[in-house]
């Protein structure tokens, strides 16, 4: 794939950039390796000052910045400007809480013969960090954060469609004061990744992607003892019971599948629904999602832009052609838009069934699978049904019924009557073919740490 800008609004590439050779990326690991052993020598207070200063780029130029993300992906303007601002969040979030999330921790030294005993955090070095395009900006940085708060350094491979944001991230910790090497971007395609991550000087690997990719990137890390954080696809549940909000869960429902234009690993993508309910549920969700306006992400009015690349809309067709031929039903959208770009209208699929390919594979777009389910048991049979396991909704007034599904919910997080998001102060991640290891929270600092400890004598 090249390294360009195409806007997929338009279908025109805007910029093109030359690969990085062999000997260019080695320059740069050499100058990581460099850059850890300067970062093992600051303090938390200095690297706090340079993390504030980041958060401090990324408010002042946020219109800017979220620009880039929407021509080069296509989320709506305020949806990018949302995640540049949630990015200075995460950025002021680990330059206040990093030094007591790393702090030493004392152990019971009369228990282990020793005057003291603790344990203590200490960084890793040079991490890889290869990332999605989706959510260009947070994804990286709920990554580079903590890691350089950690006192580790970053090596970013992001997607080949989204250049230059991944080369603004870059300039945005240089300019913040962070040492020369201490957060770099490749520009190198898929193809180089296995060099890169088999260096002895690279430390860890953390990727959000695919599963075949995550498969890829934990199968090298294994077979160099590399500690790596994988965050995969997902297909999650949103479980209404009879006893929830209706019309709230129907009206977050439309945001918790339509959020960055459908194209989330965490939106809700199949709707659980009590045949009490289902009736009323259906018509408030399905004319919710005939409401969204389509068209220029850079229009403020836009409710969703385009999906990201051709291939994209490509795959969502076939998965409603699938579903067709099988004898799913459309109830509304399920057609491309006839115009430049490659937009996809919000659409509801209902009869959806475990031939068709929808039903156990992610559809990574403005796509939503309804189903009815005559009682608790059978939501949550459903609900796990499904090689993924990243988040889960849950939307019910009884309190019992609540612990029945936050207890029987297979997933890395189970959110109640709301939707699923990520804050910095949670730990973010799943199970089974989602991934595994934490990032966001003390969690994900520590995900990039030596657990060292300590016994004196």
């Amino acid at each position: 794939m090249a390294i360009a800008t195409t806007n997929p609004a338009t279908g025109v590439v805007e910029k093109t950039f030359e690969a990085l050779s062999d000997a260019e990326v080695d320059e740069r690991i050499a100058r990581a390796a460099a850059a850890a052993r300067a970062m093992r020598a600051t303090t938390f207070e200095q690297r706090a000052a340079w993390m504030n200063a980041a958060a401090d780029a990324l408010e002042a130029d946020s219109d800017g910045t979220a620009r880039v993300m929407t021509t080069e992906m296509g989320k709506t303007i305020a949806a990018a400007r949302a995640e540049v601002l949630k990015c200075a969040k995460g950025c002021r979030f680990y330059a206040r809480h990093a030094e007591s999330m790393l702090a030493e921790e004392p152990a019971d030294a009369s228990a282990v013969g020793a005057s003291r005993a603790y344990v203590r955090y200490e960084p890793l070095g040079p991490v890889l960090a290869v990332m999605p395009w989706n959510f260009p900006l947070w994804q990286v940085i709920r990554f580079a954060a903590p890691a350089l708060m950690a006192g580790n350094v970053g090596l970013l491979k992001h997607a080949s469609n989204v250049p230059q944001t991944a080369l603004l991230i870059e300039e945005t910790f240089r300019r913040a004061g962070f040492p020369e090497g201490a957060f770099q971007t490749l520009l190198v395609g898929a193809s180089s990744v296995e060099r890169i991550l088999r260096d002895p000087r690279v430390r860890a690997a953390t990727l959000t992607g695919s599963t075949p990719a995550g498969r890829s990137i934990g199968r090298i890390a294994g077979e160099e003892l590399k500690p790596v954080v994988l965050e995969l696809g997902g297909s999650d549940p949103y479980v209404v019971m009879p006893s929830a909000d209706i019309e709230r869960a129907a009206k977050i429902a439309v945001t918790a599948r339509v959020q960055n234009n459908g194209q989330s690993c965490i939106a809700a993508k199949r709707f659980i629904v009590h045949d009490v309910v289902a009736d009323a549920f259906t018509e408030r969700f399905v004319d919710g999602m005939r409401s969204l306006r389509v068209g220029d992400p850079l229009d403020e009015q836009t409710d969703i832009g385009p999906l990201a690349n051709e291939q994209g809309l490509r795959d969502v067709e076939d998965y409603i052609s699938d579903a067709l031929s099988c004898g799913a039903r459309v109830l509304c959208g399920g057609q491309r838009l006839e115009q430049a770009g490659w937009f996809f209208p919000p659409t509801v699929v209902t009869g959806v069934t475990p031939e068709m390919r929808m039903y156990h594979e992610e559809i990574f777009g403005p796509v939503a699978q309804l189903f009815r389910v005559a009682d608790a048991a059978e939501a949550i049979a459903l609900a796990n049904a499904t090689v993924f396991g990243l988040g889960s909704n849950i939307w019910t007034q009884d309190a019992a019924e609540r612990e029945i599904f936050v207890a029987a919910l297979d997933a890395g997080a189970v959110f109640v009557n709301g939707m699923t998001t990520s804050y910095p102060e949670l730990p973010f991640g799943g199970v089974r073919e989602s991934g595994f290891g934490r990032e966001l929270s003390a969690q994900g600092i520590r995900a990039f740490c030596n657990v060292k400890t300590v016994w004196i004598g």
